[in-house]
């Protein structure tokens, strides 16, 4: 079904098959059963084919652990597990970097390579040579990429005929409430110049998805909310202990769905209402089939709203006073203070003075002992 026949006249999605959500709560001594429950729940098979490459989008939010931050060990060990088990052994890792998170650092730090190692997986870092991007020309309407890259769009030559599951955290975001399987792709599909589209970050995502939905075969997402993030994400968090994955071929949908846990209505976030609209998915729980657990009634109470010193400065630059300065303080030569700023921030001051005690508490629950096994 294409997206103009999921509309309706007045713009909101048709009845259609509803989308399939899993919901599966996990402990750290049956996190790998408890993945592959999740992701046959949402017939994963039936959405990646096994006779293709299937890349593993692994999130590197930050080159040190931090809790909810970025693809867990055991997320990623159980995803290759499952899809190992089931036939998928053409399987590759891709991360990338980008201007204040160095990738290689992070697939270590977070003990993603321990992971890829043991499983002999072929290791991409999107983002460097010998990596090439390609030209890329969407078929579906762009709402803002074409504005912002007017001398065209480049993807990764890797990505074209390949399936891929995303492998995000439940956590939040200072710039689009949450962020979780759709800003996944963010990442992989815009190269380092990715920070340009953040004025209008929630129109990006879609025209991210429709290219996904353009170049893969098969798209998939299992997202690890065992410790989620709560506050101003995706680093200066509060994490909680929430013990539970998600999966879904739909990505509006798996979003959706970890919106509503985190206790926010889905449909006001722009990035999900923009892509339920356009019919790249489903971001209505209401039309949702949520499979596995009974999530009815939870609420965890996260904010999403929360700034950092950094996150205000960055806000004033894309939707405040600071507006007509964008171009010459982002886009300019001068533009790396933006960088040094960032990381001045967040690592010498937030992880050393805060970040650290956190961390510490963490490797003192079951998730924290597991994640130093590895």
């Amino acid at each position: 079904m294409s997206a103009k026949e999921r509309l309706d006249s007045s713009g909101a999605s048709a009845n259609y098959s509803k989308s399939k959500v899993a919901v599966v709560y996990t402990r750290p001594e049956t996190v790998f059963e408890d993945i592959d429950r999740a992701m046959q729940l949402a017939d994963y098979q039936s959405h990646l084919q096994s006779d293709v490459s299937t890349l593993l989008k692994i999130n590197i939010s930050w080159q040190y652990y931090y809790p909810a931050c970025s693809t867990s060990p055991w997320q990623l060990e159980g995803v290759v597990k499952t899809l190992q088990k089931d036939g998928y052994n053409d399987l590759i890792a891709a991360h990338n970097g980008t201007v204040v998170v160095d990738s290689f650092e992070g697939e270590v730090r977070n003990k993603q390579k321990p992971v890829q190692d043991k499983y002999n997986l072929p290791n991409i870092h999107l983002d460097v040579p010998p990596n090439k991007w390609i030209p890329y020309h969407p078929k579906g309407e762009m709402l803002v990429l074409d504005e912002i890259f007017p001398e065209g769009l480049t993807i990764p030559e890797i990505f074209p005929g390949k399936n891929i599951v995303q492998l995000p955290t439940v956590k939040t975001h200072v710039f689009t409430t949450m962020t979780g399987a759709m800003k996944n792709a963010f990442g992989g599909l815009l190269n380092r110049k990715r920070h340009w589209t953040h004025s209008v970050i929630h129109e990006t995502l879609v025209d991210l998805l429709t290219i996904q939905k353009e170049i893969h075969p098969g798209l998939f997402a299992v997202m690890d909310g065992t410790f989620a993030g709560d506050g101003p994400g995706p680093r200066a968090m509060r994490w909680h202990e929430k013990n539970v994955f998600l999966a879904s071929a739909d990505q509006v949908a798996i979003d959706a769905v970890a919106a509503k846990l985190m206790g926010f209505d889905p449909m006001s976030i722009k990035f999900i209402r923009l892509a339920h609209e356009k019919g790249l998915g489903c971001g209505d729980p209401s039309q949702i089939d949520v499979v596995g657990e009974d999530i009815t009634g939870v609420n965890w109470h996260f904010e999403g709203t929360k700034n950092t010193f950094a996150s205000r400065g960055q806000k004033l630059i894309y939707w405040g006073p600071l507006k007509p300065l964008e171009n010459i303080l982002l886009r300019s030569p001068i533009a790396p203070w933006s960088f040094v700023a960032s990381n001045l921030y967040h690592n010498a001051y937030w992880l050393r003075f805060i970040g650290n005690r956190r961390v510490k508490a963490a490797m003192r629950t079951g998730w924290g002992q597991l994640f130093q096994q590895y």
